[in-house]
């Protein structure tokens, strides 16, 4: 991934490497050398060093996430690792890029943090409309295989690992680490308790990590490369690069692998082309369709987890989707409510009842049979459905939108009930 020019919009025209073009790219020299000169502990506290944190959302330090896995002679032998590759969140299309355009990129962090944590077996889930995706990944996956670089003994190493590549029958649900276990089991995709955490009781009730692509396209670079290369990629408080996408009325709609750091002015403005002409900017999702809108006067913050996060916000899958003067951020909200409401699982009560009646009350806003109370109902939600009250992070993630659109758009709701509707559509 950080073999890219560091601004430059990834350009998906070109067919991506075949594995000959990959390795005369030194692809798969850092599982080599890995399997060469380092245990897995070696690899663990390398990654720990590097200050590598998940792509996904979450942005958990990966290194310490691994080391939760049980190590040693009483540890179970049968481990798995699971890449999370059903790319649901709104606005976001990162993983897609990587997937389509480098797949041997990949399976090379695969075989690392296969490695790391003692896995034999590893999965790709993912998203069942990512055809093209699919059809790239069989391809490596296959020449991976006719090149010794998976299956028994990899280049004599004495390490084994198969890599089975699992469509999804698609929920967004999915992107919640237990479901997705669940529904790789063949169960309904519905999250689990915690604990146990998937690191000690996972996949079949096994030890099992679930990496996002992102975070997993990282490693190869980390190991080629060295820790201390790899955290000055970073321009701030965050080590390494990011791939950050920007949708919505901008004249260059797209993604680049940016430092972690740069400012967000810089993406929008300078990467994106900046507003498209007779359009100004109002506000934006930093991190794809569950995060809170951030405002024109955050342009100049940076691309980091804990700045974002001291704003309100989060970095999240670092995709933004913008907010331009001339759309109601009414409906804007309300199309994403809809989406979480027919995504909920249907687990628990505050989600399951909780963000229909949200995306009716919505409904009801546009079609001009708003309500005052209405806006209370839709205040009270953000508590009813907020961290800690819910199984999972879905519903509080739908109320990140949702909260921070009545903090900042509070006169676009009350006009939806003065002008019995959406007044943008008159």
């Amino acid at each position: 991934m950080t073999d890219l020019p560091l601004t430059k919009n990834i350009d998906m025209s070109r067919a991506p490497f075949d594995i000959g073009q990959y390795r005369q790219a030194q692809g798969y020299d850092a599982v080599l050398q890995m399997f060469k000169d380092m245990a897995p502990s070696d690899v663990l506290e390398m990654v720990k060093n590097s200050g590598l944190k998940g792509r996904g959302g979450a942005g958990f330090p990966t290194g310490l996430k691994w080391s939760f896995v049980p190590s040693g002679d009483d540890a179970p032998k049968t481990k798995y690792l699971v890449v999370n590759a059903d790319e649901m969140e709104p606005g976001t299309f990162k993983d897609r890029l990587l997937l389509e355009g480098d797949p041997h990129l990949l399976l090379e962090g695969m075989l690392i943090a296969a490695y790391t944590i003692q896995a034999n077996t590893a999965y790709i889930f993912l998203r069942g409309e990512y055809l093209r995706a699919e059809k790239l990944l069989r391809e490596a996956i296959a020449q991976a295989h006719e090149q010794g670089l998976l299956g028994k003994n990899i280049q004599g190493s004495g390490f084994d690992l198969e890599i089975i590549l699992h469509t999804s029958a698609g929920r967004y649900i999915c992107g919640e680490e237990t479901a997705l276990l669940n529904a790789l089991e063949g169960k309904r995709a519905n999250p689990r308790a915690k604990p146990p955490f998937p690191q000690v009781s996972g996949l079949w009730g096994k030890p099992t990590i679930v990496n996002n692509v992102e975070t997993l396209c990282n490693l190869p670079g980390i190991l080629r490369y060295g820790v201390d290369w790899y955290k000055a990629l970073g321009k701030g408080g965050d080590a390494g690069t990011k791939l950050c996408g920007v949708s919505g009325r901008v004249n260059n709609p797209g993604c680049w692998e940016l430092a972690l750091g740069t400012p967000i002015r810089e993406l929008l403005e300078d990467k994106a082309g900046g507003m498209c002409a007779g359009y100004k900017l109002r506000g934006f999702l930093p991190g794809g369709g569950s995060t809170d809108f951030l405002l024109p006067e955050h342009l100049d913050l940076t691309l980091d987890y804990d700045v974002i996060g001291k704003a309100g916000s989060r970095l999240a899958t670092g995709t933004m989707i913008v907010l331009d003067d001339q759309t109601c951020p009414v409906g804007m909200v309300g199309n994403l409510m809809r989406f979480f409401s027919h995504e909920s699982c249907g687990w628990c009560t505050p989600c399951r009842d909780g963000l229909p009646w949200i995306d009716e009350i919505f409904q009801r806003l546009e079609k001009g049979g708003g309500r005052a109370e209405d806006l209370q109902i839709l205040t009270d939600h953000l508590e009813y459905l907020g961290p800690g009250r819910t199984f999972c992070a879905l519903a509080p993630g739908a109320m990140a939108p949702l909260g921070s659109a009545l903090r900042h758009f509070r006169e676009d709701f009350d006009a939806h009930i003065h002008s019995g509707g959406c007044p943008w559509r008159k």
